[in-house]
């Protein structure tokens, strides 16, 4: 006879149950196991099959049904050990096909040889593949295994990578949704991280209604209705301004990587930049991408001093990307070379403001425990590494024409806490960034789509300018209202509208998430135990 008691739904538990029941059920459910190299395989398998949930592809049913089959596979008792590698496997499928937009900056601009650039995405999936790997102990040996328990853990970990080990905060199941509004309708009440959560329990709850447990769809059927909700009710978390809209040229300048940062072809850049921008004079505000001065402003003033006097000639706005060096921050007694930024600088009529990358890339723009290097008698020559120094946190907006901008540089946007700060008290955003480094690999257009999230996490819109694409205009409810052709050499022309207001998630971030999480992996940390001191009594 079968039931569920007291902490019973979250530890996943029948407290009716004989010691002996017991014994005898987990014994058929081990004789009956698939054997190791076949769950591993359909776990490196689901993993790999995700990437099509996301952006080129957007066939977001697999975002279900790549996390279910993961859920399937855990259900049966089995080790800890074993866990863990089919969790393993599934988090390196998920990221060496997710993320194999890796191997065109490490092989062709890192002049990596093929064989070792693809041993170095086995070892980046390998890592990452950690996450999933510990989610699946957690799972099999720790809280009851039901849809609560297991959406929350997946939530953890898509967290965790956004900070641990200075993060990598790719490949979230919540992204799969950025444009099915009946789902993403929770993005800007409590983030990428609900919608996380919403459709992985969605597919856990799945595989229990295959297994005929129709009791443990409740949770996942109520969060998709309040969901549906908010999608059909469309409350406006933010509103117009009431200012006029602004007119915005985005320079794409499609500058090729393997010559961007020549000395030789530095001036035929800046020529490329300043051609395409003669037409543009007069609107409000002109965006060039990340870096598109590829030297530091020290060195380009003269350059940067004739297109400010265009700028203030014809009414515009011109807005940059540029390294950025502080001199006036250089102490010759203790510092080796002044510190210098990645960096978006507002220059020309009604603007100011200079915004500094807080989250670098790690070993692209600095190198990690780089002080330490000096200490090793084989890397003498270490102090002539330079790595780019790290932007404070809360830095004010840039101030463009009467309004507050919010920035963000290349793959910051991908943290949704940075973006969600850099946001509050502004009126609309922008991010720049140089996604050259990626080709014609799914990865920019990966990275266009965590800038609708984050457009829809805040109610802001956003003006996106990128070397060779994809230059995009996105709404507040992140829907792409204009994009240009990638690796074309072009200006993408529209109009960006002042919005003012809060999002709840603006004002809350993830802790409403992280809150939520913490009582369901409590729950069933205690119903799990209940279940097994019951068991044990009788």
């Amino acid at each position: 006879m079968r039931g569920v008691t007291g902490f019973g739904y979250f530890g996943s538990y029948d407290m009716r149950m004989s010691t002996v029941d017991v014994t005898k059920r987990l014994n058929t459910k081990k004789s009956k196991s698939i054997p190791l190299a076949v769950s591993v395989l359909l776990a490196w398998l689901a993993g790999a099959l995700f990437v099509w949930a996301l952006a080129p592809y957007k066939v977001w049913g697999l975002a279900v049904v790549s996390p279910a089959i993961l859920y399937a596979l855990l259900l049966p008792q089995m080790s800890g050990k074993r866990a863990f590698l089919i969790g393993e496997a599934y988090g390196m499928g998920l990221w060496c096909v997710g993320a194999f937009w890796l191997y065109t900056s490490i092989h062709t601009y890192g002049n990596t040889p093929m064989w070792l650039a693809l041993i170095l995405i086995a070892l980046m999936g390998l890592g990452m593949g950690l996450f999933h790997g510990f989610l699946a102990v957690l799972f099999q040996r720790v809280v009851g295994k039901q849809p609560l328990s297991f959406a929350a853990l997946w939530v953890l970990q898509e967290w965790l990578k956004t900070w641990l080990f200075t993060g990598f905060p790719w490949l979230f199941v919540g992204y799969a949704f950025t444009e099915q509004h009946w789902l993403s309708s929770l993005a800007p009440v409590m983030g990428v991280f609900a919608v996380s959560f919403v459709a992985v329990l969605f597919a856990a709850s799945i595989v229990e209604l295959a297994r005929r447990r129709a009791g443990y769809v409740f949770a996942s059927v109520a969060l998709i209705v309040v969901s549906s909700v908010l999608w059909l009710v469309q409350p406006q978390w933010t509103k117009p301004k009431g200012t006029p809209d602004v007119s915005v040229s985005l320079i794409q300048g499609n500058i090729p990587q393997d010559l961007k940062w020549l000395t030789d072809y530095q001036i035929e850049t800046l020529k490329i930049y300043a051609d395409l921008t003669r037409s543009e004079w007069g609107r409000d505000i002109i965006l060039w991408p990340e870096s598109s001065i590829p030297m530091f402003q020290t060195e380009a003033w003269g350059f940067i001093t004739e297109m400010v006097k265009e700028a203030k000639a014809t009414g515009s706005t011109w807005i940059t990307g540029i390294p950025y060096k502080d001199e006036a921050a250089f102490d010759a007694k203790t510092d080796k070379y002044p510190p210098f930024y990645n960096s978006v600088i507002a220059l020309g009529t009604d603007a100011k403001g200079l915004y500094k990358k807080q989250r670098l890339v790690p070993f692209g723009e600095y190198i990690p425990f780089e002080g330490m290097l000096d200490i090793l008698p084989d890397l003498a020559g270490s102090q002539d590494i330079m790595s780019y120094s790290r932007g404070m946190d809360n830095q004010a907006p840039l101030e463009v024409r009467g309004h507050k901008l919010g920035a963000a540089i290349c793959y910051e946007v991908a943290y949704p806490d940075t973006t969600r700060k850099n946001a509050i008290g502004t009126d609309f955003l922008l991010t720049i960034s140089n996604d050259a480094w990626f080709g014609t690999s799914a990865g920019p257009l990966q990275h266009l789509q965590m800038v609708q999230m984050r457009a829809l996490e805040n109610g802001r819109w956003f003006m996106r300018a990128t070397n060779t694409g994809v230059t995009a205009i996105i709404d507040h409810e992140g829907r792409i209202v204009k994009r240009a052709p990638q690796f074309a050499r072009t200006v993408l022309r529209g109009d960006i509208q002042a919005r003012t207001g809060s999002t709840p998630y603006m004002q809350l971030g993830n802790y409403p998430i992280l809150a939520l999480i913490l009582v369901l992996l409590l729950l069933s940390y205690f119903g799990r135990r209940a279940g097994v001191q019951a068991r044990v009594g009788r």
